[in-house]
């Protein structure tokens, strides 16, 4: 029951507040802060940002299922006893922005950012590692990720997507044309395919840049057409979420080229710039996706071992349809938090710092995903070591490919990429 306060029982308590705690909180009830679990155990700080309402790539559901998480984890009194509490970020699709938010991450004492979205790895990798502020689980797009000692990233990015891409392409394809975004990060794509097509002494691909942000393709998607020629031609478009403009743009070429090579010409790209929304939004079976090959990290989005993730948004995210199971993004955060979860349960004390959670990681803290990875971890003999990408340890994708509107495992289980990657130029 909740005693009355008089004068002098309010002052004895507030006396005793930290000046911590009261700047994050007023004291309502019997003296419980808001939001609070319960226990002696302190608050855990972390943030997750995504770029939102941009013209590029966007990712909504990042931020959105790591609130989910924090919602599901607090419902159960918190992380070993910790309330988690998610701060979210729009980072825009720029460098200001993304530095912008790893400054406010440092400021409000934030303990990692995890599950996060950013093409600016410089921008926002500096102030973290100012701070000793590790980054878990970002979607695997800036090269910074894979070579900064303080990121802890649970695939292996775009470079080990595009070279298992090569590889699955190999079998299937004589002639491949690559349309990616012309920028910096875009001119490592066809090495990377590459090396996966000379798996199986395949020829290399033809480059095709396009603007990452261009209304429409039509130039890119003829060019491609052609160069794929008429024979077991692919045409593969890594473009984020201008992939499905393209692929819009290679739909409505001229009807003589229509006719050519309809039948002849397979399209293909990986996941992230084609998962299952996207394939539902344009029209299911019905897509211009369908039969397309995809390479991805994880398995398919109906696979079983979604199962746990699937249950915490149904009861957790309260019909927010910017947490969709099967987007690539929603699946990334989930992984991260993850290993946040395990990490923090691993380290069982009262206060977690930055420095507590890079320290188990580094000291080969292992994780296991329940079959959504291999096991994670992030000892120096684990790290794969290739230039520009010393920093991954999975370096296992899935084959996936589009049947009757639905991505599924073109081959069952993972495959391993990692000699693919280490033997790119």
């Amino acid at each position: 029951m909740c005693m009355p306060m008089t004068g002098r029982r309010l002052t004895s308590l507030l006396a005793h507040v930290t000046t911590a705690a009261a700047g994050a909180s007023l004291l309502t009830g019997c003296g419980v802060l808001p939001g609070a679990t319960g226990g002696s155990r302190e608050p855990v700080t972390v943030m997750t940002w995504a770029p939102d309402q941009t013209r590029a790539t966007n990712m909504p559901g990042m931020p959105a299922m790591a609130q989910t998480f924090a919602r599901w984890v607090n419902s159960q009194g918190g992380i070993n006893g910790h309330e988690l509490r998610v701060l979210t970020c729009n980072e825009q699709n720029s460098s200001a922005g993304a530095a912008a938010c790893a400054r406010r991450a440092v400021r409000e004492k934030a303990v990692a950012v995890v599950g996060s979205y950013s093409q600016n790895g410089r921008a926002f990798m500096a102030p973290l590692e100012a701070a000793d502020i590790p980054y878990i689980g970002g979607y695997g797009i800036a090269e910074d990720e894979f070579t900064s000692p303080l990121s802890y990233p649970v695939n292996g990015g775009v470079a080990s997507l595009v070279a298992g891409h090569g590889m699955q392409l190999a079998d299937s394809c004589e002639k491949v044309s690559l349309v990616r975004p012309d920028t910096t990060a875009g001119d490592k794509l066809p090495d990377l395919l590459n090396s996966g097509l000379r798996k199986a002494s395949h020829r290399s691909a033809v480059d095709i840049p396009a603007m990452e942000d261009a209304a429409e393709y039509t130039q890119q998607a003829g060019r491609a057409r052609t160069r794929a020629g008429d024979e077991k031609g692919c045409v593969t478009a890594v473009l984020g979420e201008r992939t499905q403009t393209f692929f819009d743009s290679f739909r409505r070429l001229p009807a003589q080229q229509e006719e050519k090579k309809r039948d002849t010409v397979r399209i293909s790209s990986v996941l992230g710039s084609v998962d299952q929304p996207v394939i539902d939004r344009t029209g299911g079976a019905h897509s211009p996706f369908e039969g397309a090959f995809v390479t991805g990290w994880y398995p398919a989005a109906g696979d079983e071992s979604w199962a746990p993730m699937r249950k915490v948004i149904q009861e957790h995210a309260f019909a927010d349809n910017r947490v969709d199971p099967a987007d690539t993004g929603v699946q990334t955060t989930w992984i991260a938090y993850t290993v946040l979860k395990d990490v923090i349960e691993s380290l069982d004390e009262d206060t977690i710092t930055a420095g507590q959670i890079t320290h188990a990681l580094d000291r080969g803290e292992q994780i296991d995903t329940g079959g959504l990875t291999p096991s994670l971890r992030w000892k120096y003999e684990d790290l794969l070591g290739a230039p520009g990408f010393t920093r991954i340890v999975n370096h296992e994708v899935t084959f996936q490919v589009v049947r009757q509107g639905r991505l599924v495992a073109q081959k069952p289980g993972f495959v391993d990429v990692g000699e693919t990657v280490l033997s790119t130029p």
